[in-house]
């Protein structure tokens, strides 16, 4: 029998199925903004899903929110606040009939990255996800550690300067765009000076590093920086076997990669750092989706 796992993020619903052999279903994409009542556009995507992709025996629904371990619900979304103090698992699982899980959406994508993918194998794993927000999950001797109240691994949180600047206000694809459009017209090489500022995106930046674009890498490694600095605080704590990074950013590869590891290299503790392993996550984009699915059928 097969899970469903159903990613919800601010502009679109993913839904895809795994099998009890480990074999992952094309996934369902749609927008999330229909018009609708929130709580109705999710109970009716996730209904149209298990129809399309079922037989299905339990369903997980992953989103960027604390969870509360109380009720089910959504304690509190900074990306999607419609939908705190939403009971989404009752609702969801009222109208599938079956059992629903909510978890949040970087310590779904983790068991993903664990299970599947970069951290397969890793007695213990940090696993940070940098995109539309910044978040992060721990994996402490095979298992998933939320804290005392659920909510650890609030990645984005870190303060990455004396001023008090959190890595969310810099390293955000957001922050990112923000960051880029302010400063690329002082650069007039720049591939991206020839775009409207207006079509600047994440995607627009990771391109123009593939091209040769000194500006964006320049942007990105800077990025890459305030990411690093943060996980050296990772390393320095709790001295993980592994971190995988995933999200939009590592769309930029080794770029990325090379400036958190370099950064990282020097903050962190000599030893401590040459016993970690920083890779990109390999699962890809629907790793929150098919965490969703592991941890709704209990294979976390």
């Amino acid at each position: 029998m097969s899970s469903l796992g159903v990613e919800i993020s601010s502009a679109f619903l993913r839904a895809l199925s795994v099998s009890s052999d480990g074999s992952v279903s094309e996934p369902i994409l749609e927008p999330r903004f229909d018009g609708s009542d929130p709580l109705d556009r999710i109970t009716s995507f996730v209904r149209s899903a298990v129809t399309k992709l079922g037989p299905v025996d339990s369903v997980g629904i992953a989103l960027p929110g604390l969870i509360s371990r109380d009720n089910g619900g959504v304690a509190y979304s900074v990306n999607l606040p419609e939908t705190s103090s939403l009971n989404i698992s009752e609702a969801v699982s009222g109208a599938v009939g079956m059992p629903v899980v909510l978890e949040n959406d970087a310590n779904a994508a983790a068991i993903a990255e664990y299970a599947m993918g970069a951290g397969k194998g890793s007695s213990s794993m940090f696993y940070a996800t940098i995109g539309e927000g910044v978040g992060g999950a721990f994996i402490l001797n095979g298992k998933l550690w939320d804290g005392f109240g659920g909510f650890a691994g609030e990645f984005g949180y870190i303060a990455i300067d004396a001023e008090g600047t959190r890595l969310e206000d810099v390293a955000s694809t957001a922050n990112i765009v923000r960051r880029t459009r302010s400063r690329f017209n002082r650069d007039s090489t720049s591939s991206l000076g020839k775009l409207p500022e207006e079509r600047i995106g994440i995607a627009e930046i990771i391109k123009a590093v593939e091209e040769g674009d000194e500006f964006a890498k320049l942007m990105l490694e800077r990025t890459g920086t305030y990411v690093g600095t943060a996980i050296a605080n990772v390393i320095n704590l709790l001295n993980v076997e592994t971190i995988v990074v995933g999200g939009d950013i590592t769309g930029a590869g080794e770029v990325i990669v090379e400036a958190i590891s370099g950064r990282a290299k020097e903050l962190s503790f000599t030893r401590a750092f040459e016993q970690t392993k920083i890779l990109v996550g390999s699962v890809g984009e629907n790793a929150a989706a098919i965490g969703a699915c592991l941890i709704a059928s209990g294979r976390r």
